[in-house]
């Protein structure tokens, strides 16, 4: 952008902007459009939205009475259709003027919702691929009006030439491109083919393409969109929609939504991912407006916890940007969110009331998806909370089926909790359920909700340690001496030490410990450190204790009785030191710094001490 000449205007006289057209393409090739490719989409825009205009002059024309013909021959680049066209002072408003539109004139303002565009900077994108436009156009509004010639340049000159009827001969508008040597790979005669297709492959209006090379025109959109056709079944119905999801989105759908709002114009499919995708990962989805292709990333169009399905649509109401690229967030936006949302919610309805294998392939791979849904809508709770997986001390199960064996189901609330005490729990015929993973844990709390008569409680160690037996008092005598050399040797990780007898023999011991509690010991000892002194020593006093961790040794693993009968102190220490690592690392939480030491130095010293003995 240059100011103008500062001698030119006197003091206090209005001033205009001049502008740098060359720096404006720059700014549309790098910040608006995603890509030079767009120029022809527009051409196709402008094109559609001259055929609309068109058709409003003449309603009881026969369908395919108006199009749009391309043609690439390498050399150039052109976009023919028989449109409303332009007269002179047409061209002078909406050609020569930067930021104006046709559409925003107040003779068709009425009609602006029949439009793709609104922001009349189209034209400009086509100076991304060619450094000159050609406009010849003819207007359909004015019997016998004559021809008009437009010639814009990158350097942001133009000319206008009126010409004699008989330049074109019927009213609509030819726009030529003669692109620029660096623009071949979006110019060339099958990339603009492939173009016309990628974008134009649902328009109403027909669309031909013509390669120069002498043989007839082909279509680019030969058949309407799947949705709209009619088929002999509704299983013929089903397939070839599933196949045009495939060949869209290249996965074979688990199942296909059709989708249907009348009220904003919308029709199209969802595609049900036959994986499971990444937990809040969003596909984008292939939205078309007006027949148009919009986007293939429209992300916006579903919510977050929508991410088992791909859709494609084409609506008459949704907005797009200015770059036309996306969608503008609106009330119809949000509107349609929501009731594409209600239409995925009845398809799981459908299926729990009627298909329950498919549901069952369903929520094998996206049972994620539909636990996020859960929890915040009652009703696919009541539906599908009884059918959901979860990990228990029974494996994966469904909580309808873990709720049967088990009158008051027991939640972890971590993962690692749940692998600390999974193994002991089941064996002393608890009913576990690993609530460490996203939504699991305030599902399963709402089990009630759905069988009353079920119970459910978070687990607590002192409920499992309450299942674990003591031993006999002559056992416990003889170990008071090595369970002190291990309480003293564990005392660095707030940990105190007992002996129990509990199922399955094969497990030595047991680390019950939370994460909670760990945080509290950290942030106590933090805070004495911090404070330090006299002060430090009374506030802690007074602080609450924080809870210790707790290494339950099983009598019943040979190991173990092993261990509590050496006599040797050293080697007492070490053994206690190796078991509390076992037990951590069966735990599968991060480790400390302390604890991989420990781990290292108790093998290296019980390594040593058996090749002494060997020796």
């Amino acid at each position: 952008m240059t100011l103008p000449d500062t001698a030119a205007n006197p003091a206090g006289a209005d001033r205009t902007f001049q502008v740098d057209l060359r720096g404006l393409v720059d700014l549309l090739s790098h910040h608006l459009y995603s890509s030079p490719r767009v120029y022809l989409r527009e051409l196709l825009q402008n094109a559609v939205d001259a055929l609309t205009a068109r058709r409003g002059l003449a309603p009881d024309a026969p369908a395919d009475a108006f199009g749009i013909r391309l043609y690439a021959d390498g050399s150039v680049v052109r976009v023919e259709d028989d449109g409303v066209g332009l007269t002179e002072a047409d061209v002078h408003s909406f050609l020569a003027t930067i930021g104006r539109s046709s559409k925003r004139a107040e003779r068709i303002a009425e009609q602006r919702g029949d439009f793709i565009g609104q922001f009349g900077i189209g034209l400009l994108s086509c100076f991304l691929v060619a450094d000159e436009i050609h406009v010849l156009s003819r207007s359909a509004r004015t019997p016998d009006a004559p021809a008009v010639e437009w010639r814009g340049r990158g350097d942001g000159s133009y000319t206008v030439r009126t010409l004699p009827a008989s330049a074109r001969t019927r009213p609509g508008t030819t726009v030529t491109l003669t692109p620029r040597a660096d623009a071949g790979e979006w110019t060339r005669p099958a990339q603009v083919h492939a173009l016309a297709r990628h974008f134009g492959s649902l328009l109403r209006h027909p669309v031909t393409f013509d390669d120069g090379t002498g043989g007839a025109g082909v279509a680019v959109n030969p058949e309407p969109a799947p949705w709209a056709r009619t088929y002999p079944t509704p299983g013929a119905r089903s397939r070839a929609l599933a196949a045009y999801g495939e060949g869209v989105f290249g996965f074979t759908p688990l199942d296909t939504i059709e989708l249907d709002l009348p009220a904003v114009g919308l029709k199209g499919i969802a595609c049900v991912l036959p994986e499971a995708v990444p937990a809040g990962r969003r596909h984008g989805h292939r939205v078309h407006v007006k027949g148009m292709l919009l986007s293939e990333q429209a992300e916006e169009l579903l919510p977050e916890w929508a991410f088992f399905v791909r859709c494609v649509i084409d609506a008459e109401s949704l907005r797009p940007t200015a770059s036309r690229e996306s969608l503008y967030e609106d009330d119809t936006l949000a509107a349609v969110r929501d009731a594409l949302a209600d239409r995925l919610r009845e398809w799981i309805a459908r299926a729990a009331a009627s298909d329950p294998d498919l549901l069952g392939r369903f929520l094998q791979a996206h049972h994620l998806a539909v636990k996020s849904l859960a929890v915040h809508d009652d009703e696919i709770l009541r539906m599908l909370l009884p059918w959901l997986p979860f990990e228990t001390t029974d494996g994966h199960t469904t909580l309808d089926e873990f709720a049967r064996t088990h009158r008051t189901v027991l939640v972890t609330s971590s993962v690692e909790e749940f692998r600390q005490v999974a193994a002991i729990a089941s064996a002393a015929g608890l009913g576990v359920v690993n609530g460490g993973y996203t939504y699991d844990r305030e599902l399963v709390h709402r089990l009630p909700e759905i069988r009353p008569e079920a119970g459910v409680a978070d687990l607590d160690p002192a409920t499992l340690t309450a299942h674990l037996d003591p031993v006999d008092r002559e056992t416990e005598l003889a170990a008071v001496a090595y369970l002190a050399l291990a309480r003293d040797a564990l005392a660095v990780f707030d940990c105190d030490v007992a002996l129990r007898t509990f199922q399955p023999a094969s497990a030595p011991a047991l680390l019950v410990d939370s994460r909670e509690a760990r945080h509290e010991r950290t942030r106590s000892q933090l805070a004495r450190e911090q404070e330090g002194g006299v002060w430090g020593d009374i506030l802690g006093a007074l602080r609450q204790e924080a809870p210790r961790a707790q290494l339950i040794l099983n009598q019943l693993n040979p190991l173990v009785r092993a261990a509590v009968a050496i006599e040797e102190p050293e080697l007492a220490r070490t053994s206690a030191e190796a078991l509390y690592g076992q037990a951590v690392l069966l735990s599968r939480r991060p480790l400390r710094p302390a604890e991989s030491s420990l781990i290292n130095r108790s093998f290296l010293d019980l390594l040593a001490h058996a090749l002494r003995k060997d020796s």
